[in-house]
């Protein structure tokens, strides 16, 4: 790929797009109660990833300062100088705008209002306000990351049902552990920024007791699909074993004597734990449907 257009899509985020969209699908095929026309599911995946790429772009455009001076971001298109602020904002406008329209006209205004809202929520609630305001930061914000589920219930239901809520309510707890871990695990670096993250501003020691409670918490939202009867026995027991795994990583990182090594695997533990659930609950409810 051309190192120019790879600048650009890693101003998307793509592999959290991804992910995002994984998400989404999950709502979709959830929410249908018939087959999705395959002219809505394009719509609907094109409209929402082109929002999120958006916001990942205007993410990138306000904390570009901020990236550059942390190990893990310096490199970043912005922060090294590869493109500048207005190619940028321009980029971000095309997506947004593009993104939306293709949301308004070819799906329904809810899900193209409820995913501008969302974007707006990351990208300026957030981005702005919420994470140089306060430590909990990741916790108010999160809800905008978790917001795809619903979207994709919304496209093709036109509806917001509280089944759809419960798929955001998976990663709205799943997701402080998720940050706080990474977060300790890059410790020193965010210390070097204005950004007030819990591991700063509360140490570590409290951070890794909030990443136990939150992944059990986690855990108790994750067992509702099947309880309510939203979802079957392969969920109930592919989710169990992904929760086995969520708390025992949560756990050696509370009791560890080191800290960096296992923050890094537990965070990375929670991005297969999420996309493990949503892939099961997508196959359980394909397996329960035919």
């Amino acid at each position: 790929m051309n190192s120019g257009l790879r600048d650009y899509l890693v101003l998307c985020k793509p592999r959290v797009v991804l992910l995002m969209l994984l998400t989404t699908w999950a709502g979709m095929y959830l929410g249908a109660a018939s087959p999705i026309p395959w002219w809505l599911w394009v719509n609907a995946t094109v409209g929402i990833a082109l929002m999120s790429g958006s916001a990942a772009t205007l993410n990138h455009i306000i904390d570009h300062r901020i990236d550059a001076v942390m190990d893990r971001t310096k490199n970043r298109p912005l922060a090294s100088g590869k493109l500048t602020l207005n190619a940028a904002w321009t980029f971000a406008g095309i997506q947004g705008v593009i993104g939306f329209i293709i949301l308004y006209l070819g799906v329904n205004t809810l899900t193209a209002y409820l995913t501008l809202l969302a974007a707006i929520g990351y990208s300026a609630v957030y981005s702005i306000y919420l994470k140089r305001a306060t430590s909990q930061n990741i916790v108010i914000g999160g809800l905008s990351g978790a917001m795809p589920p619903l979207l994709g219930w919304t496209a093709v239901t036109g509806k917001l049902d509280p089944q759809a809520w419960l798929l955001v309510l998976i990663i709205f707890t799943w997701t402080p552990a998720h940050f706080w871990a990474l977060c300790i695990h890059r410790y020193h670096e965010y210390k070097k920024t204005p950004i007030p993250m819990l591991p700063v501003t509360h140490g570590i020691s409290f951070t890794k007791l909030n990443i136990v409670l939150y992944s059990l918490l986690t855990i108790a939202c994750s067992l509702l699909p099947y309880a309510i009867g939203m979802s079957g026995k392969l969920y109930f027991i592919s989710v169990l074993l992904l929760d086995a795994g969520l708390i025992g990583y949560a756990l050696k990182l509370q009791f560890a004597k080191t800290d960096n090594r296992i923050a890094l695997k537990t965070f990375q533990y929670s991005l297969v734990y999420l996309t493990g659930l949503f892939l099961a609950i997508l196959l359980d409810h394909h397996l329960l449907i035919n």
